[in-house]
């Protein structure tokens, strides 16, 4: 439900863009060959999602749809979704593979693998269990929209169309928001709901737009801040209708959607001793359907616990080695405790934070042209979380721009309870959410016009923070981590997701409680406790998600040494990045096949 919505706007994801040519051509083949037909199954499957999904337009910067809304939450909804992949994949099936070419052939096994997972999703047992957490403090709605319509983020304000087309927006949201307070209710009647914890940082979300009042509240901003090109006489009728919309129609909602938090849903909520799925009714297949989802992959919980057990032992093993070249002569949990508290790692002021990303950056850019041949044209601009959303986010993440540049990515860092931060790190971030990471992976994707749209601008989870890990280990070459505590900060953010296999699986397929979960972190690695509090939270909240970043680094990893060896000296890095990222994010299994393919070919040329 609301994935590419939420793979998009999430930490995580990730989002589309196609502003100047908003739609991708028809494909405009006479013949009726398996190619042809193919890219028609593309085209109009893309055309059909995003009327379906106009908020997914919106990312793309595509604004045929841009008065419209969506619900992404009734049943019709989700039936509709239901029907559309069952329409693809039939149309697909039709489709001679063989036939193909090879990159024809990775289009086609995406666009499979992706529609049948979809399919998956929608089985009753498990739609039972998704329809009715709609929200929660990381993914949902009523946190999401007033970010993305806020003029900071992915709906543009420059024209009088983009406010009128957004107080459309607005209805449809308003409209939404009861469709949301509907399905916790269904929760609360069928037991299905949200972890205590959960419920309490909703709620506190909830009271923040509240208490905040209309002229906090992000929909506004847009009209306490005109472009110049708005005409006076508008800007005032603009402004007043804003406030009339916003204080007539979406606070009453969200008053409503607190109290009834505070008074039904936080009391009828699961207790923190055991806050995962585990505990409810049908939550170990749901589970088991989400770690398949997520890593791209048939591995179980217990496979994924295991390998997590494994990692964290053998990065512990580097720390010591770490701890040791810097001479300090206390143990490892010691030396977690030095970086957690010691002045030297605190950063002195959120102007230093951005300052010494800045730095990072011109560092890195240096030394970029040694591992990749090609650079995406995008920019990248590097801001803070925004105030109202930096206490519920990680300690940083990445929203993509436009593929015609007329919106940059920007690498968001969070500045919240900044005595709890550490300086260590700062070079692992960079790589990981800019560049050579997110940045890179997303925009070459989005800026492919030969690919088809599903993948320029979907994805998968263990591929796109695969590769972002993946970037992380590459800072050495890339002019980083000169400093043995910027290493260990590498290390740190490594184990960090070596953890999440253990603590992911150990919450949601062995019953641990919140605190277990938490001291596990602390005890394992140098992050504070409201960083470690935090990634809980988030695994709570968004089960198995954490767990693809470390089994896509892991893949990606194990194919590149099996190029190395494979072709020695005609090993090549920067085609073999090109190799990786040209496509899209594939599959790991497509990706793995692939791979193979162009270790064969490359063997096979002349020496």
């Amino acid at each position: 439900m609301m994935r590419a919505f939420l793979l998009a706007s999430a930490t995580l994801l990730l989002s589309p863009a196609l502003l100047a040519a908003p739609a991708a051509p028809v494909p405009t083949a006479a013949a009726n060959t398996p190619s042809a037909r193919l890219s028609a199954l593309f085209h109009a499957s893309d055309e059909e999602e995003l009327r379906r999904n106009p908020l997914f337009a919106l990312f793309r910067g595509d604004t045929r749809y841009a008065d419209q809304f969506g619900d992404y939450v009734s049943d019709a909804y989700l039936a509709a979704e239901k029907a559309a992949v069952e329409k693809d994949l039939a149309a697909l099936a039709r489709i001679d593979r063989a036939s193909l070419s090879p990159s024809e052939q990775v289009s086609y096994d995406v666009f499979k693998w992706t529609r049948e997972n979809e399919l998956a999703g929608f089985a009753p047992d498990l739609l039972k269990i998704s329809k009715h957490l709609p929200i929660d403090h990381f993914n949902g709605l009523h946190a999401q929209v007033p970010d993305l319509f806020s003029g900071q983020s992915v709906a543009q304000f420059r024209t009088v169309k983009d406010y009128e087309d957004n107080l459309k927006r607005i209805d449809g949201f308003a409209a939404t928001l009861d469709l949301i307070q509907r399905r916790l209710e269904d929760g609360v009647k069928m037991k299905i709901v949200a972890p205590r914890i959960v419920s309490e940082r909703v709620l506190d979300q909830l009271n923040g737009f509240v208490n905040g009042g209309v002229d906090k509240f992000p929909l506004m901003f847009p009209v306490q801040k005109f472009p110049d090109t708005i005409p006076a006489a508008d800007q005032a009728r603009l402004a007043a209708a804003y406030r009339a919309k916003i204080s007539n129609e979406v606070m009453p909602r969200y008053v409503r959607m607190r109290d009834y938090f505070q008074s039904t849903y936080l009391p009828a909520s699961r207790p923190n001793d055991r806050p995962g799925l585990i505990s409810l009714p049908g939550g170990e297949a749901y589970y088991a359907y989400l770690v398949s989802n997520q890593t791209t992959t048939s591995m179980t919980p217990e496979d994924i616990h295991q390998l997590g057990l494994s990692e964290v032992a053998r990065i512990r093993g580097e720390m010591e080695s770490v701890r040791q070249q810097v001479g300090f002569a206390g143990d490892l949990p010691a030396f977690f405790e030095y970086i957690r508290t010691d002045p030297r790692f605190k950063p002195a002021s959120a102007e230093a934070l951005q300052n010494g990303y800045e730095a990072i950056g011109q560092r890195v850019a240096v030394n970029i042209p040694s591992l990749f041949s090609t650079i995406p044209r995008s920019k990248l601009e590097i801001r803070p979380v925004p105030a109202y959303l930096e206490k519920d986010q990680a300690g940083a993440y990445y929203m993509p721009g436009t593929p015609d540049g007329s919106r940059p990515g920007v690498f968001y860092f969070n500045t919240y309870d900044l005595p709890s931060r550490t300086t260590p790190g700062m070079d692992t971030l960079y790589l990981h959410e800019a560049i050579p990471g997110h940045h890179f992976q997303i925009s070459l994707a989005q800026e492919n016009e030969s690919l088809p749209a599903f993948q320029r601008f979907g994805g998968n989870t263990a591929f796109v923070e695969g590769w972002a890990l993946y970037a992380e280990s590459q800072g050495r070459a890339l002019g980083l981590f000169n400093d043995p505590y910027q290493y260990f900060g590498r290390l740190d953010d490594e184990m960090l997701r070596a953890m999440r296999l253990v603590v992911d699986t150990g919450l949601h397929a062995k019953g641990w409680s919140r605190d277990q979960a938490i001291a596990y972190m602390l005890a394992n690695s140098s992050m504070g406790r409201t960083d470690a509090t935090n990634e809980v939270d988030r695994y709570i909240a968004m089960p198995a998600q954490a767990l693809a970043y470390k089994v896509g680094q892991l893949k990606i990893r194990e194919l590149r040494t099996r190029a190395e060896r494979a072709l020695g000296p005609r090993f090549d890095v920067r085609e073999f990045h090109a190799r990786v990222l040209e496509d899209g994010a594939l599959p790991l299994k497509v990706l793995e096949a692939k791979i193979d393919r162009w270790i064969a070919e490359v063997r096979a040329r002349p020496a």
